[in-house]
């Protein structure tokens, strides 16, 4: 494709690589270094004049660092007059901070603080997916494209368990309930929810199960696992509900703290998650963990932005 440049940042190179090779070109060059005070220098080694930049850079890892990168290299780009900079954020940072908990609560809108920096740093649209609320894309007074997993989802499902016509999906919260009601409708299965009750961040308190599962594979689907004790009690909940087996599907796996070997001991046949965030170190240390590659969906909703062609068939169909 003529006029466009992919540049990677350093939160995951090689989903990167991957949508580069979806696209059939090679990664741009960049440089990235840091000074000795920690600040952030970024030095493109090609030219992006009149160019359709399109620069990767996940939410993940050392999360601050790597948005600060971003900032500086859409800048970077605009300075060196790319004709347009999307920002591609397969999992979008500070998602989770998208508004005041509690009535009176002196806690920042984080989300939108980030959604104004990538405006004023010369962001000319961005790409991300399945993001934590989707009111954040109203955030932005630029085009913001919000991919779905849902259909990759499917097709994992198809293809990894083998008695997936007798399942039940299952939300972990009431907030996933849309999520969850339209991946059982494609998949024509009954869904159910978990309600959960939290005093503490982080920490469900208590939970109660709204819907069938006994004698049936439940698959429980969420967009984010951090400490994952949400989900490992949940799929205690669903044991003792009368379950016969249980599976987890997550879009951003960020898996902190004891996320892992919480996992590892639970009671899942196979926990799986989209590479938006690098999960070598942690399929290592856990053979639940299995892999749904995104960067096929990411690399065709590249493709369609810069011929101007629609990105809506990706919400619903995985690309050949």
């Amino acid at each position: 494709m003529a006029n466009i440049k992919v540049f990677s940042g350093s939160s995951h190179p090689e989903l990167s690589r991957r949508i580069a090779a979806g696209l059939g070109t090679q990664l741009g060059t960049v440089v990235t270094t840091k000074f000795n005070n920690g600040e952030t220098r970024v030095e493109f080694g090609e030219s992006v004049r009149g160019e359709d930049v399109y620069i990767v850079q996940s939410g993940c890892g050392e999360i601050n660092d790597n948005l600060m990168e971003l900032l500086v290299m859409v800048d970077a780009c605009k300075i060196a007059s790319a004709s347009r900079v999307t920002a591609v954020i397969p999992c979008f940072p500070y998602a989770r901070q998208d508004k005041k908990d509690k009535l009176g609560s002196r806690a920042s809108i984080t989300a939108k603080l980030v959604a104004n920096m990538l405006s004023v740093s010369g962001a000319d649209h961005i790409i991300t997916m399945d993001l934590h609320a989707s009111q954040i894309q109203g955030f932005f007074d630029i085009p913001v494209d919000n991919l779905y997993a849902e259909p990759v989802i499917l097709k994992w499902i198809k293809e990894n368990i083998s008695d997936w016509k007798n399942c039940t999906v299952v939300s972990p919260d009431a907030g996933g309930a849309k999520r969850v009601t339209s991946i059982a409708d494609k998949l024509n299965v009954d869904f159910a929810l978990i309600h959960k009750e939290r005093k503490k961040a982080d920490k469900a308190d208590r939970m109660l199960l709204v819907g069938d599962v006994k004698d049936r594979v439940a698959i429980l689907v969420d967009d984010m696992a951090d400490t994952c004790g949400t989900i490992c009690h949940a799929a205690e909940q669903l044991i003792s509900a009368g379950a016969a087996k249980i599976y987890a599907i997550i879009t951003h796996g960020i898996f902190s703290g004891s996320a892992i070997s919480c996992i590892d001991s639970s009671r899942f046949e196979a926990v799986a998650v989209t590479n938006t965030i690098p999960q070598d170190d942690n399929i290592k240390q856990c053979s639940k963990i299995q892999i749904i590659d995104v960067a096929i969906v990411l690399a065709e909703a590249i493709r369609r932005t810069h011929n101007g062609e629609s990105v809506s068939y990706l919400f619903n169909n995985v690309p050949l």
